[in-house]
């Protein structure tokens, strides 16, 4: 027997979500939106509607709404049996859709930006500020373009994916990462929308429509050269020696930045053997065995660590800290802005970053032989691949590896 029932998309949401009409008939299964969005709180699993309650005065109407889309998908049924066709999904819709236009006005079409501005509000409820910024970024970008072509669902084909990215070079002389973030961005923008079904133009999921990713000239720090950092005498400048420690955490605990400024005493466990966090970008939980510099670190500081420095000042202070170490080797680098690939000669101190300590720590223990699914259960890498274009490994680093494997003994 046909029956109807209303779910919510995301019935753990703190926000509005979208309610979903599911109707099950002859052991087929048609899911529509209503356009109808609720707060969980006032959603009652079991009755299937809005909860009277005065904190949501408007429940009466709501439901009635709801009630009308019930009818209209028995109603939409009964007659496609009466008239002797046979129901599927794309029937049902047109026929409800019909039954409805009576009764409800479809409400406006929500366009591409307007989605992507309404999205970024609802993400600065449930992501982290750094997400929340890299929308606001390629929505910026998105605003600018439409200025000049017309942008809607239907225009982001694989057209528009060509002339965005000569744009972008163009207009802004991004480099090539920076180009396939906004790319990545758009795509999760179309996927999103997709779920909600304001969109059902599907070229964004094709093959050509890729990420753009350049491989980086991003380094990392040798145990010979973290040991360099740690023998530095900075007690004359308390901010150098509060960036050094700080820095020196995050290279043996692979912990970004902004989870190795946060640690606390609660988080120094099992008998001062392991730090435990949640990180922050992920909430995944991890749990890293305590290094010697770290615990001497702790102890330093009586288990709290000093507050840290904003990332950009630390990174200004940090390329201080490492060339008073000595580490100024030459390094060449390029970097494709605009479509060309510019090339550069740097001392290493100066392409030195917070996240180099987690760049280090993934590296030396991978040139450790420590297993690799190990180090990714610390870093949070999902798949091995992604994590092997992490880390940072010369050639002449690779052999000298291989030298001391079976094969070549």
């Amino acid at each position: 027997m046909a029956k109807a029932k209303f779910i919510l998309k995301e019935p753990n949401a703190k926000t509005d979500t979208l309610i979903y009409l599911v109707y099950n008939y002859q052991y087929n299964r048609f899911k529509y939106s209503t356009a109808e969005k609720i707060n969980p709180k006032f959603w009652n699993k079991n009755d299937q509607r809005v909860k009277s309650t005065k904190s949501f005065p408007e429940h009466p109407e709501f439901n009635a709404r709801l009630d009308k889309i019930e009818n209209g998908i028995n109603n939409a049924f009964r007659k496609l049996l009466n008239d002797g066709i046979q129901p599927n999904n794309k029937k049902l819709k047109e026929a409800l859709e019909n039954e409805l236009s009576d009764h409800i006005l479809k409400p406006k079409k929500t366009t591409f930006l307007e989605f992507i501005e309404n999205y970024i509000e609802e993400s600065k409820l449930k992501k982290s500020e750094g997400t929340v910024k890299v929308y606001n970024t390629t929505f910026k970008y998105l605003k600018e373009y439409s200025k000049k072509q017309k942008l809607d669902f239907e225009n982001i084909t694989l057209e528009f994916y060509s002339n965005y990215i000569s744009y972008l070079r163009l207009e802004y002389n991004l480099a090539s990462n920076t180009v396939g973030k906004h790319i990545k961005t758009i795509k999760s923008f179309m996927n999103e929308a997709t779920d909600r079904e304001l969109n059902d133009n599907l070229d964004f999921r094709k093959r050509k429509f890729k990420t753009i990713r350049e491989e980086s000239d991003s380094v990392y720090l040798s145990l010979d050269e973290l040991k360099l950092i740690e023998n530095l005498d900075l007690s004359a400048s308390p901010r150098l020696e509060v960036v050094k420690d700080l820095f020196l955490v995050g290279c043996y605990t692979g912990l970004r930045f902004s989870d190795f400024t946060q640690i606390k005493p609660e988080n120094i466990t099992s008998n001062n053997s392991l730090i435990e966090v949640r990180t922050r970008k992920t909430s995944q939980r991890v749990s890293i065995p305590l290094h010697k510099t770290v615990r001497d670190i702790l102890k330093k500081y009586n288990n709290e660590l000093p507050k840290a420095y904003t990332n950009q000042t630390m990174n200004g202070y940090l390329k201080e800290v490492i060339s008073l170490a000595g580490i100024k080797e030459l390094i060449e680098t390029s970097i494709t802005k605009g479509g060309k690939i510019e090339r550069t000669v740097l001392p290493k101190y100066k392409l030195i970053s917070t996240h180099t300590a987690r760049r280090s720590f993934a590296t030396n223990l991978y040139l450790a032989e420590i297993p690799t699914i190990s180090i990714m259960k610390i870093t949070g890498h999902q798949t091995e691949q992604s994590f092997l274009k992490y880390i940072r490994v010369t050639q002449k680093e690779n052999a000298d590896k291989l030298l001391t494997h079976p094969f070549f003994n």
